[in-house]
């Protein structure tokens, strides 16, 4: 039978060790093909190149998948030239990560690994984003590994729809200290942000966006829960932005 064909992506660059260790995961299971951020691109969130050239670039990297290419572009145009000019057919799976970083709660809406799940689930390409609560570049990935692989192996099992994007987030937890998988609602929270003034060596003044990350969701069925409890959180989020609940109210408005 013909393997999966499974699309890697990330938004910390090619060469980022969450992204080496997923295409090991991923080879186990399918046909990789790697389409990838030349540098980082951490907190790009759905953005496109629209103003300048994309160029790409065939890569072989010691123990990697055997196509990849580097991109200098978005996350989001990662995905973009993959779908239309080297994927050989429509893939089965895109998974985007492993992210050094949480893409937990609010988070998700600026982070570029996820945007680059959301864009695949766009093109009809069922998603999942996964990131390690670990910001530091040798972070532990492997303790997680047999995780990420069932959560691959399960969505692919079954079929999970065209248009769904999993936001698979890890605690930065021994193997041993993982309690397992939870399915959850994304936590009510968000960054209460400043921008310190600084002087640069010509004595300009510049900007340095600081901030402190705040949960205001007191659940136990938040991924934000899960993540401080020892559990690997899912989240299914989608591109559509509809507020549903207000269509009603806001039809009662007399347009």
């Amino acid at each position: 039978m013909e393997k999966p064909l499974i699309l890697v992506t990330n938004d910390d660059g090619i060469t980022a060790p969450g992204i080496r260790k997923l295409i090991s995961i991923a080879k186990k299971i399918g046909e990789v093909y790697v389409v990838a951020p030349d540098s980082p691109q951490s907190a790009m969130g759905h953005a496109i190149t629209i103003n300048s050239t994309l160029h790409i670039e065939e890569m072989k990297l010691k123990g990697g998948a055997e196509f990849e290419w580097s991109c200098s572009g978005t996350p989001v145009d990662c995905v973009k030239i993959a779908c239309d000019k080297i994927l050989p057919r429509h893939p089965d799976l895109c998974i985007s990560g492993i992210n050094h970083g949480s893409n937990s709660s609010i988070n998700v809406i600026y982070s570029g690994t996820m945007s680059a799940a959301v864009e695949a689930a766009i093109e009809g390409i069922p998603s999942i984003g996964f990131s390690l609560c670990d910001l530091s570049y040798h972070a532990d990935f492997d303790a997680a590994e047999d995780f990420i692989e069932k959560i691959i192996l399960q969505a692919l099992k079954n079929k999970i729809q065209k248009s769904w994007v999993l936001n698979v987030n890890i605690p930065k937890l021994k193997k041993s200290k993982i309690k397992g998988i939870k399915v959850c609602r994304q936590a009510h929270a968000k960054w209460d942000e400043e921008f310190e003034v600084r002087k640069d060596p010509r004595g300009r003044d510049y900007y340095w966006l600081t901030g402190k990350f705040v949960n205001l969701d007191q659940g136990d069925d938040t991924d934000e829960w899960a993540l401080e409890n020892g559990y690997i959180s899912v989240v299914p989020v989608q591109f559509d932005l509809t507020n549903h609940q207000a269509i009603g109210e806001l039809n009662q408005w007399g347009f």
